[in-house]
């Protein structure tokens, strides 16, 4: 039989082992004497039995109350009896003592619903919770002590080399281990910690996820540990993933369906002795605030007031009572009763993987294939396309270019028989952008270039939410500025539009047919479309403007390292991930407006940096603009919240990408401009002047066959005396020459 639903659950809220102690010590008398009510002297002789024997055997157990004894060998009956008294008032629903009679009985209700199956099942519960509780004392770990320990010293670690640091550890593994063995945490549970990934987060964490609900902290409902960015305090909250709401709606939409869901989840649930307020407090900005917003319930712990474990383990026991009970109702919930926003007939898929899950897996997937590519390429590749929906990838032949396209949109779900990626392969005699757009024949039918086929198929209201890749091979063997001139122009009158990024159309309506426009009037460029184009880096190839290195990321990658063979056997193919949304790529910003509020540190920092870089360029007429501070402003800002590489690396990557490719000519000022570049890349001064007439010392540490010496931006270092080289041997330099 089932244990009566008054018994299933008495161990729930637990301090200490009394409760279960009380009941096994009720049940072994009860099974001696066969009396329903049993001598309350003999019970607590049971109970203080156990735990002498279980001290005398070398096991960890509860010890005595403080101040009382300081072993259970000098424990007496009487003092137990009095013991007993807390333990018993615990369990009044299922207990009752004749003070008059010293005795003490199972209540005669539930009498009526044992038998002798039902008793020993009562005593199997008791002790698998006995069992669990004794486990934990064990360990020797102090949920105080380590949370204690997290505040005192989380800011004097982001000082520290982020890579294999001991918190790291302790918030992936020590902590969620430790609360895997909990006796209310269950297999339906994900529990996971982070500090951030290649970067200190500012707001560390520990998650733990009904699995049921959500494997993410990106959406869904789960409970968590928040640390204030001040390390003053730490939450322990019943919060909502925030990231795919505000991605998904819009931030105002998205806080707005985070506060209906707050205050649905409020009146659901009991949430007896937690806060339910907006006042936790987290951090001014950025992330924080969408925590803020995001917490339907929380306790504060200051830093200096941690309580003792039992307190700690009662109150996280508490709100997961109160996240069970919301999981068990989600099945009864009407559509009447969920936020506005999820009642739309169409909305765009969540992501049931984090950016930098969905990033493993491909890379994962990559590697399945047979392919290597140099480190952080991928999130390098994702970071670009997030930023503008156009990258160059630049390298010499043979570098697998195209491959990398390929197998990053394959990954992503994007596949050729889905239509949704296309090799468009450029031939040297395009001259307009009739070759990519499409022509009227002499009949005046529009003819559609094969990238317009591609924009009328993913314009289609059924693939709004899927990512579409077309790739340009060997995009400069014609000029750019000819046949691609049209697409560049389109992609700089991006605007916002009832939460969607649109463009200015691509083609006249007015020079169409009557039938022909309702396929080809309205045509623009989607934001679910994404341009790369590859080129080899040659003297039989055209250069790039100005114009078109301002709209893009040019992503080199020419150290190529032939030492790399394939694996004996391959990795077994994980199993599949679900497609990826528009949204794990899509822009998520236009204007420095939409950011600044909540990464105005960053910004500032940012362009700081940039009005150094422009100084320097400024004496070749080289400098950059609004466009380009904006677009490396967004990099650094998704780089940051996605959490993906280190502010120093991700800024090397978009001098390289931005800021170098402009660079070129054979006078003594381009040289002097790298020089002052290279000072920066390499983090220390240099004797420019010197380095004026003789640079070979210089360049030559930074051949590609030798250990080059530690840089801030070691990336553009490396680039930067390449060019320097082909200056002082050849005459001239330029970011595309190999």
């Amino acid at each position: 039989m089932a244990l009566p639903v008054e018994l299933s659950s008495i161990f729930r809220n637990k301090q200490k082992s009394y409760k279960m102690v009380l009941i096994l010590s009720m049940i072994d008398e009860y099974e001696a004497s066969q009396q329903a009510s049993l001598p309350l002297s003999q019970v607590a002789e049971r109970f203080l039995a156990y735990y002498r024997n279980s001290c005398s055997e070398g096991e960890k157990v509860d010890p005595p109350p403080s101040g009382v004894a300081s072993t259970w060998n000098d424990f007496t009956v009487s003092r137990t009896k009095a013991l007993l008294k807390t333990p018993i008032e615990a369990l009044s629903s299922i207990l009752e003592v004749d003070h008059d009679n010293q005795t003490i009985a199972f209540k005669q209700t539930i009498i009526d619903k044992l038998d002798e199956q039902g008793m020993g099942e009562l005593k199997s519960y008791a002790l698998t919770e006995l069992h669990q509780y004794n486990n934990q004392l064990t360990s020797g770990f102090s949920l105080k002590e380590t949370l204690t320990q997290i505040l005192k010293g989380y800011i004097e670690a982001k000082a520290q080399p982020f890579a294999n640091h001991l918190l790291g550890t302790v918030f992936r593994q020590t902590i969620p281990e430790y609360l895997k063995k909990l006796p209310f945490i269950n297999e339906n549970y994900k529990i996971q910690g982070s500090i951030g990934q290649g970067n200190w987060a500012n707001i560390p964490w520990i998650a733990i996820l009904d699995k049921r609900i959500s494997e993410t902290t990106q959406h869904g409902e789960y409970v968590c540990y928040l640390f204030a960015e001040d390390m003053s305090s730490v939450y322990l909250t019943l919060m909502q993933g925030v990231t795919a709401p505000v991605k998904d709606h819009g931030k105002k939409e998205g806080y707005q369906y985070l506060q209906q869901k707050v205050q649905q989840m409020r009146e659901l649930l009991p949430l007896e002795h937690l806060q339910k307020d907006e006042h936790i407090q987290l951090t001014s900005s950025g992330l924080g605030r969408d925590y803020q917003v995001s917490t339907v319930a929380y306790i504060r712990y200051d830093r200096d007031h941690i309580p003792d474990d039992d307190r700690l383990i009662a109150d996280l026991e508490n709100v997961m009572h109160n996240y069970k009970l919301y999981a068990e109702s989600m099945g009864e919930l009407s559509t009447e009763s969920t936020p506005a926003l999820q009642e739309d007939e169409e909305k765009e898929p969540l992501d049931p993987l984090t950016v930098s899950e969905r990033i493993e897996k491909v890379k994962s997937y990559i590697q399945q294939k047979g392919f290597h590519y140099p480190s952080a390429l991928i999130e390098n590749l994702y970071l670009s396309f997030k930023t503008k929906p156009f990258v160059i990838l630049a390298g010499v032949s043979g570098t697998g270019k195209t491959k990398l396209v390929k197998l990053f949109a394959e990954a992503l779900g994007a596949k050729s028989f889905n239509h949704q990626f296309t090799l468009i392969p450029v031939r040297p005699d395009w001259s307009d952008p009739s070759d990519l757009l499409g022509y009227k024949d002499l009949s005046g039918v529009f003819r559609p270039g094969r990238l317009t086929e591609v924009l009328v198929e993913a314009s289609k209201p059924s693939n709004r939410y899927k990512p579409y890749f077309i790739c340009l091979d060997e995009m400069n063997l014609a000029r750019v500025e000819h046949y691609f001139s049209d697409l560049l122009s389109i992609i700089e009158t991006q605007e916002w539009q009832n939460d969607r990024i649109v463009t200015s159309t691509l083609i006249d309506q007015q020079s169409l047919r009557p039938e022909d426009q309702p396929i080809y009037g309205n045509l623009s460029l989607p934001d679910n479309v994404y341009l790369v184009g590859t080129v080899n880096m040659d003297e039989t190839t055209h250069p790039f403007s100005k114009k078109v290195l301002d709209r893009a990321n040019t992503i080199e990658f020419n150290y190529i390292n032939l030492g790399q063979y394939p694996e004996d056997e391959l990795a077994a193919d994980e199993e599949a991930s679900p497609p990826a949304a528009n949204s794990f790529l899509r822009s998520d910003y236009l204007q420095l407006a939409d950011v600044y509020r909540d990464h105005r540190d960053l910004i500032h920092k940012t362009t700081e940096k940039l009005v150094k870089i422009n100084g320097i360029l400024e004496e070749i007429h080289s400098h950059v603009g609004f466009r380009i501070r904006d677009a490396i402003c967004f990099y650094m800002i998704y780089n940051e919240r996605f959490e993906l590489m280190s502010e120093d690396a991700a800024f090397d990557l978009q001098l390289l990408q931005k800021i170098l490719p402009r660079v070129q000519g054979s006078s003594s000022s381009v040289k002097r401009v790298l020089l002052q570049l290279m000072q920066g890349a390499l983090g220390k001064s240099l004797q420019i002047a010197e380095l004026m007439e003789d640079a070979s010392e210089l360049y030559s540490k930074w051949n590609a066959s030798q250990t080059a010496e530690a840089a801030k931006h070691p990336q553009s270092a490396r680039k930067i005396a390449f060019m320097l080289r082909r200056l002082e041997e050849d005459g001239f330099t330029s970011y595309w020459l190999s």
